[in-house]
């Protein structure tokens, strides 16, 4: 089955674009190809998979170029979310020389980092396929980039947590801490807020749990948890709220997070800390 992607802004990417391009223009362009190549010079390029992963970011690939040049054209061959084999070729680039090379290097920043977190995903929901559970990101994301690794987090067959502090409520311990008690943070709470947004509140334990119950928040956090108390925290809860997973959740214990039977396994790793998928862009020579 097709992912369901959501279409990037248009204005977001052309406005993370160009800060790319013009951070690395600097203050006088790309001397390097003025210096080298002659300005009526055209190229053709494809851009190659060199390592198995799942590719996210074509729309700002396609705007790196699309920016230096109106002259460019820029094919895509592959849609983002789809897993990729080494030597796929990803996209066709065609037109001057010296603007591909000039945009390279920001359309491939883009395209390498995003198919990263897309592939850290999908490597989590292929280990937890077996069961309902899905994988959450969180906001532990590179700053100007969440709407990006969101949206990559998505290409790799994941879910999206919130994406600021204003689209839902998330009581954590050190709200807690300050309001006096997981009760009264869940209480106060439901009174601010509308009744679109969701409430969600972080426990430390089955005590914590059962009183965030009484107040009906919509999810509950489960913070470092072993997955057998996790599965009676499950059994506690019996489906009057969302549970999530959080904490140290890595790819050699998700399996068993998810086996406990809670809805959500939340993860920063498979934003903040991804590797890059290595893809290249190479010239072809007629």
């Amino acid at each position: 089955m097709d992912l369901l992607l959501p279409d990037l802004p248009p204005p977001l990417v052309e406005r993370a674009v160009e800060a790319a391009l013009v951070e690395d223009l600097g203050r006088a362009g790309d001397v390097t190809s003025a210096a080298t190549i002659p300005a009526s010079a055209s190229a053709s390029a494809a851009i190659v998979a060199r390592r198995p992963g799942v590719l996210a970011g074509i729309p700002l690939a396609a705007a790196a170029f699309r920016q230096m040049s109106r002259e460019v054209a820029f094919e895509a061959l592959i849609r983002d979310g789809t897993r990729l084999e080494p030597g796929d070729v990803v996209a066709r680039i065609g037109g001057p020389a010296r603007s591909i090379l000039s945009a390279e290097r920001v359309a491939l920043n883009f395209l390498c980092h995003l198919s990263g977190v897309a592939s850290a995903t999908a490597r989590f929901a292929d280990a937890i396929a077996h069961t309902p559970a899905r994988i959450t990101c969180t906001r532990k994301t590179t700053p100007g980039l969440r709407s990006f690794e969101k949206y990559a987090v998505k290409c790799g067959g994941g879910s999206n947590h919130r994406y600021g502090l204003d689209d839902a409520v998330l009581i954590k311990d050190n709200h807690i801490a300050v309001c006096g008690s997981v009760a009264e943070a869940v209480r106060r709470a439901r009174a601010f807020v509308g009744h679109l947004v969701r409430i969600e509140v972080e426990v430390d334990t089955l005590d914590q749990l059962r009183e965030a119950l009484e107040e009906k928040p919509d999810v509950v956090l489960l913070d470092n948890m072993a997955p057998e108390i996790m599965r009676e925290a499950v059994a506690i809860t019996a489906g009057r709220a969302v549970l999530e997973a959080s904490g140290r959740i890595t790819l050699e214990t998700a399996a068993a997070v998810a086996e406990s039977g809670v809805d959500y396994l939340s993860s920063g790793w498979i934003t903040h800390s991804a590797p890059t998928l290595d893809l290249g862009l190479d010239i072809v020579v007629a």
